[in-house]
């Protein structure tokens, strides 16, 4: 026992080696910040704030990663220190990855025709970790993304690199996987509270009354920091879905149809469609809203089809 211990914590030392050191340096945004790609995301949001159309529009603040993103044909000025570690992590057998959470700050608005330059450090890897998935670590990387030459905003990444656990056996059978946990932290714990007494909140800003969802900590409508919630009546119909094949997790039991529900209240949410076959969900479908018991500690908000 303590062999394994030893060995173990020499491994984390290993790892804690790398924090501090440089995952991407010099990296440049592929496109510069452009009016299509904000009208596209303010589409796919619902977000009509006038402040990101028109002459003098910025671009949503939460498109900061967007304009980092590599696309399929990858990221540049990755170092070989991030690929280590991933090597590293890979050989202890954590071959799995799941994404845990994100912060973000905004320190600059970006602007249509702002070319975006990004630095990324390896702020911090865990500790060994177990979890319903599995054992390994949290890796923690921040972005500082710039704009000529001035920092924009930053960007906390975390994600699990975990082995898979193997499934449990109960009275000779597979037991049922755990389902995944939402993240819950300071932002949407008042959501979270909401679903287990069977209500759905959404908040509503105290300066403009705009409601929004998810929950965000300020206004994307005119920037207030004030907030109340008003529960939603749950009924609403379905605005898109896709039917999920692939890829197959043994908590769930694949083909189902996952959608994105527009509220009679006029935001929207992303939530399974369930009590139709998952062939027989139509955009414009009339659902209600349902609380589905997951486990002991988890009530999760769906939604019934052919309500109505």
């Amino acid at each position: 026992m303590s062999d394994d211990l030893d060995e173990l914590q020499r491994f984390h030392t290993r790892l804690k080696a790398y924090e501090g050191r440089a995952a991407t340096t010099s990296g440049v945004g592929k496109d510069l910040v452009n009016e299509p790609m904000i009208r596209h995301w303010c589409e796919a949001m619902g977000d009509e704030s006038p402040a990101y159309a028109g002459p003098g529009a910025v671009a949503p603040p939460t498109m900061l990663q967007a304009w980092t993103m590599g696309g399929l044909s990858g990221h540049t000025g990755r170092s070989g220190a991030y690929e280590e570690l991933f090597e590293l992590l890979d050989g202890a057998g954590c071959t799995s990855v799941v994404a845990t959470d994100c912060e973000q700050e905004y320190l600059r608005d970006l602007r249509p025709g702002d070319r975006v330059t990004f630095d990324a450090v390896i702020e911090s890897v865990s500790g060994r970790k177990t979890t319903k998935l599995g054992t390994g670590h949290f890796v923690t990387t921040r972005m500082d993304i710039r704009a000529g030459g001035e920092l924009a905003g930053t960007h906390r990444f975390r994600i699990l690199k975990y082995a898979p656990a193997e499934a449990g056996r109960k009275t000779g059978e597979a037991a049922e996987a755990a389902r995944p946990r939402p993240v819950v932290n300071r932002d949407n714990a008042g959501f979270w509270a909401g679903v287990a007494e069977h209500r759905l909140l959404i908040q509503r800003c105290e300066s403009c009354a705009t409601l929004r969802f998810p929950w965000l900590p300020g206004c994307n409508a005119c920037g207030g920091a004030a907030w109340d919630t008003v529960e939603a009546s749950g009924t609403g119909t379905v605005f898109s879905y896709v039917v999920m094949h692939r890829p197959a997790f043994p908590a769930f039991a694949p083909p189902y149809a996952v959608g994105l529900i527009e509220l009679t209240e006029g935001v929207r949410m992303v939530s399974n469609v369930v009590g139709v076959p998952y062939d027989k969900v139509r955009i414009g479908m009339p659902v209600q809203l349902e609380f589905l018991r997951v486990d002991a500690k988890l009530k999760l908000p769906v939604f019934r089809g052919g309500a109505g």
